[in-house]
């Protein structure tokens, strides 16, 4: 029994230490570039449509949220007669 678990332990060891690492590119630099630059677009809609379809679903999400607990705080100040 322990030798199994010794040999999938040097398997699993040679198999995560021999594996090709693949080079990423550094895109910081150009992604600091873009947020720093005065084009008078909020920071938080630089990033592009993604940005702008992301802040439009919260704040729509948002409003009906603050809509529905205007709703039932109404329907809970008002309660329905009962006959």
């Amino acid at each position: 029994m322990n030798r199994h678990v010794f040999a999938l332990q040097q398997v699993a060891r040679r198999t995560i230490s021999s594996s090709v690492r693949r080079q990423v590119d550094n895109k910081v630099p150009q992604k600091q570039k873009m947020f720093q630059e005065d084009n008078g677009m909020p920071v938080h809609l630089k990033g592009g449509t993604s940005d702008a379809l992301l802040y439009r679903t919260t704040m729509a999400l948002t409003i009906l949220g603050a809509g529905y607990v205007v709703y039932e705080l109404v329907k809970a100040a008002f309660p329905q007669k009962k006959d």
